[in-house]
């Protein structure tokens, strides 16, 4: 059991070489949420095509994930919502009209062909790099994940299964405290409320608020009971500009590292924060947003690399490529190489783009203020917390067997589960409304490059990568923990719902 930051071979400051992996399914950009949705996983294959092209694909050890299991998602997820999500097709929606409404699947989360195996994808992914990292990897990269809304009984803002949840699941299996970073524009609710009465894992989350979805995140929400003061909202207005995001990101995290000392980190980098995105209103550049994955590498603790929003799709693949340049070590050349996608990033064909001249909105004494808040609430935390463990979870391994050779019914003894506790539990202090979110609207992008991949979804992506492609064993995420996940929200609660999802129209991921 691990007590503390894992200490890492370092190299210079924040230590240049990592023993990277990366996960990609050749399948996943094939996936189409549908026509006009801004959610377009098109640019996962985009981003790759970059890194192939960089040369960073032979930095790493590539796997193609095992899609998770039914049994695997009902780690988190509910037993009714997993089996509605597997049966629902585009063909059979009308007739589970009361089915869609319960479990929130409509036009934010529409039914598309493939669904459930788009959600398999990228959860195995997320579960197979937390699995990896749990068997001596330094850095696990899986762009297809992040999905941080999703909840336990319905989809949100474009998420369906909350990969992150399950992965921050494994890895507890072998640390005793896990940090969970969000650094998408939108407020990682899903992860939060996953985890908002436990010690074990700090979720700490950087984004818009304010009339803006999904109108959670308030300063004020710290975390419920053995959970308070473990997590952490730093509400941001529109147009924040890089140094003002690191004058907040840089204390605030280095203080968390102190204090909580996590065994692991899982960081969504959602790319709707940068400037320019479709949906997104803050201005960080690239390198900006990057700094926050070299500032969380400088650790030399194990991390976890998730994708999550981004919605002006050249940017994301520019982002994302950059930052597994930034988990090698590697600088990358602005001149982008020549590859399949090559027409979607003209006029300039480079991997950085300027921030715009938009008005930052976060005044010196309002960051000031919520930097002193945060920090105020990280100095009562005293020490990191201990968990003592009567039996050990197993880890979750790779037999060498043939696949074929295994019995797929095999199953632990449910009664070896870990306990939910369905009540999302509040901290005395009061949350700010989010009646006003039902005002949000898409925010169009004015550039004809977005549109490409409509006509593009259906074709196959790279195949140079073939060869290198290592394929990992089937995921086991069925041992129990200890401690049991808590806050997480009952579908019939409906006084937890803070806003009403059908009357936002593509307001996230």
């Amino acid at each position: 059991m691990e007590s503390g930051g894992n200490s890492l071979p370092s190299i210079g400051t924040d230590g240049s070489k990592r023993k990277v992996c990366y996960f990609y399914d050749p399948e996943v950009g094939n996936y189409y949420y549908g026509q006009g949705h801004p959610m377009k996983p098109h640019r996962i294959r985009m981003t790759h095509a970059l890194l192939s092209r960089y040369g960073l694909l032979n930095q790493m050890h590539m796997f193609c994930p095992n899609p998770a299991r039914d049994r695997d998602l009902c780690r988190f997820h509910s037993d009714d919502y997993i089996a509605f999500l597997r049966s629902v097709t585009p063909e059979t929606q009308q007739d589970q009209i009361r089915a869609l409404k319960r479990f929130n699947v409509g036009e934010d989360c529409p039914v598309f062909d493939g669904l459930y195996s788009f959600c398999q994808t990228y959860a195995g992914a997320s579960v197979g790099g937390a699995v990896k990292l749990n068997h001596g990897f330094d850095i696990a990269v899986n762009w297809s994940g992040g999905l941080h809304h999703a909840k336990k009984c319905e989809a949100s803002g474009f998420c369906y299964v909350n990969d992150i949840v399950l992965a921050i699941l494994e890895l507890l299996k072998q640390h005793e405290r896990v940090l969970y970073v969000d650094i998408d524009i939108h407020h990682g609710d899903g992860v939060e409320e996953a985890f908002y009465t436990t010690d074990r894992v700090m979720t700490v989350s950087f984004h818009k608020f304010g009339d803006y979805f999904p109108g959670t995140g308030d300063i004020r929400d710290i975390g419920y009971g053995k959970g308070k003061y473990y997590s952490l909202n730093v509400p941001l207005d529109d147009g924040i500009d890089d140094e003002s995001y690191q004058s907040l990101f840089k204390p605030i995290m280095g203080k968390v590292m102190e204090v909580f000392r996590p065994g692991a980190v899982v960081l969504q980098c959602g790319a709707d924060s940068l400037s320019g995105d479709r949906l997104g209103c803050f201005n960080l550049s690239i390198k900006g947003h990057a700094e926050c994955v070299k500032y969380m590498r400088s650790f030399n603790v194990p991390v976890l690399l998730l994708g999550g929003g981004g919605y002006t799709i050249r940017n994301v693949a520019r982002c994302w490529c950059y930052e597994t340049g930034v988990a090698l070590g590697v600088e990358l050349e602005d001149k982008m190489p020549a590859h399949e996608y090559y027409e979607y990033f003209g006029p300039d064909y480079t991997l950085h783009v300027a921030p715009s001249n938009m008005e930052n909105k976060n005044t010196w004494q309002q960051l000031d203020e919520i930097r002193s808040k945060l920090l105020d609430n990280l100095s009562k935390l005293r020490h990191a917390p201990s968990v003592q463990f009567q039996e050990r979870p197993p880890e979750t391994e790779f037999p060498e067997a043939d696949d074929d050779q295994e019995d797929p019914d095999e199953r632990q003894d449910p009664d070896l589960d870990m306990d939910i506790d369905d009540t999302k539990h509040y901290d005395e202090t009061p949350r700010k409304p989010a009646t006003a979110v039902t005002s949000i609207r898409i925010k169009r992008e004015n550039n004809d490059n977005d549109n490409m991949d409509q006509d593009m979804h259906t074709s196959k992506g790279p195949e140079a990568v073939a060869e290198e492609v290592t394929y990992s064993k089937p995921l086991d995420m069925n041992s129990s923990l200890d401690e049991a996940v808590s806050g997480m929200k009952a579908e019939q609660d409906a006084s937890v719902k803070l806003a009403d999802p059908s009357s936002i129209i593509y307001p996230k991921s």
